[in-house]
């Protein structure tokens, strides 16, 4: 959830907790008011009716009414204060405020009760909620509304910011620059931001410079000492045991070369040196693949089907296209017998090589780690081949899953 849609939501509530208590206190005061009123008048009608009895009485009738709305009767009993209370009947449908009260007038005792009906005060009530109502549901929608508008303005510098963290990429990083607003919290995320990518971009350098250093300096020796190798191994007089001896220093050495070069590629792809340039199309590299393996592919007897639906387009560097589908490939062949199958199927989004193997099954969860399969200790595998794979699919939208059945070993290489 968004953080202005949660800070407009808990808004929200209190705004609607707040406006409900408001429009109960003001219900409840216009009710007293109108109760105040009304009591007032009834309090009014009785002094008249009272005059009007003394007036009666000074001719010396004694007067005696009864209707639902007044009642005046001579009673025996003493004088007392005016009583107001609320009353409901079987005959009216709303209540009625009643005044009840027993005056003297010339030594004769008389029992007032007023009634006034609350019909009106009903009505009146009804239509000054109807009006609150609408003038808070107003408030409310606008409250809303502004603070919205509010926030996301008072926010923008935010997602500026953060949009242009996800444009951001290690080899673009260096002019990357968080401009400053009116907002202090805002200066100081954009402040420590500039300071934490051009840290980035420093240790990106020393980085990518350490890899091509090592790439050189490691690679040299390297082959200086395969080719002394190689020339010792050329003598006529060497013993066998001893040429024993140098071709396995030699495979060590061909495979610690290999192990090298898989490393740095595996450096300078978390790096993002490899910049995808260009749109190419998978199935051509696949092709190319098979021509350059064909001799292993011969000297294994191996069945190579192969079934293009489609062309599997992807934006991707040429040199990682490679890699991709070679170590794929690669797999396939070196983890398999002699006569065996490999099948190659492509379309317009998945790309599906399976072999057939005697080799154990390697847990999913450990077949794209460094090492998973441990190269069997031969120089023609280091162990890195499917980390490199997956390294790739992941930094370029894609996703590549295996299976194991039935003595045959799947990949599947997808779009997300």
């Amino acid at each position: 959830m968004r953080l202005l849609t949660k800070t407009t939501l808990y808004f929200l509530g209190a705004m609607t907790l707040l406006l409900l208590l408001a429009g109960a206190y003001l219900f409840r005061q216009f009710s007293r008011e109108l109760d105040r009123k009304g009591d007032m008048e009834l309090l009014q009608d009785e002094a008249a009716w009272i005059r009007y009895l003394h007036a009666e009485a000074a001719n010396g009738v004694t007067f005696m009414l009864r209707s639902p709305e007044l009642s005046i009767f001579s009673v025996d009993a003493p004088p007392g204060r005016p009583v107001i209370t609320d009353e409901r009947t079987s005959l009216t449908a709303f209540p009625y405020r009643q005044l009840s009260q027993v005056v003297v007038v010339y030594g004769i005792s008389y029992q007032i009760v007023i009634r006034k009906s609350q019909e009106q005060k009903a009505a009146l009530l009804a239509d000054i909620t109807r009006i609150i109502l609408l003038v808070f549901a107003g408030l409310f929608l606008a409250t809303i509304l502004f603070n919205w508008l509010i926030s996301k303005r008072m926010w923008e510098p935010f997602y500026q910011t953060l949009n242009t963290i996800r444009k951001t990429n290690l080899t673009e990083i260096r002019g990357t620059h968080f401009t400053s607003t009116n907002t202090r919290e805002f200066n100081e995320l954009n402040a420590a931001l500039n300071g934490m990518t051009e840290k980035i971009h420093s240790d990106f350098l020393s980085m990518k410079e350490f890899t091509e250093n090592a790439a050189h300096e490691m690679q040299t020796p390297l082959s200086v000492a395969q080719s002394k190798m190689e020339l010792l191994l050329q003598k006529e007089d060497l013993p066998e045991q001893d040429a024993h001896l140098i071709l396995e220093a030699t495979n060590a050495l061909t495979r610690l070369s290999k192990l090298n070069q898989g490393l740095l590629l595996l450096a300078k792809i978390e790096n993002n040196q490899y910049v995808a340039s260009e749109e190419l199309n998978l199935t051509t590299v696949i092709r190319k693949q098979l021509e350059l393996f064909s001799e292993l592919i011969q000297d294994k007897r191996l069945n190579v089907t192969t079934d293009f639906h489609a062309y599997f387009m992807v934006r991707m560097h040429p040199m990682l296209a490679d890699s991709l589908v070679s170590n794929l490939l690669g797999n396939a062949i070196r983890h398999n017998y002699e006569n065996g199958n490999i099948e190659i199927v492509v379309s317009a989004n998945n790309f599906r090589i399976s072999n057939t193997t005697h080799q154990p099954v390697i847990p999913r969860e450990k077949i794209f780690t460094r090492f998973a399969g441990g190269g069997g200790g031969t120089a023609d595998s280091t162990g890195l081949g499917l980390a490199i794979v997956k390294k790739i699919t992941d930094m370029h939208g894609l996703s590549i899953s295996y299976r194991a059945e039935a003595g045959e070993t799947i990949f599947d290489l997808q779009r997300r």
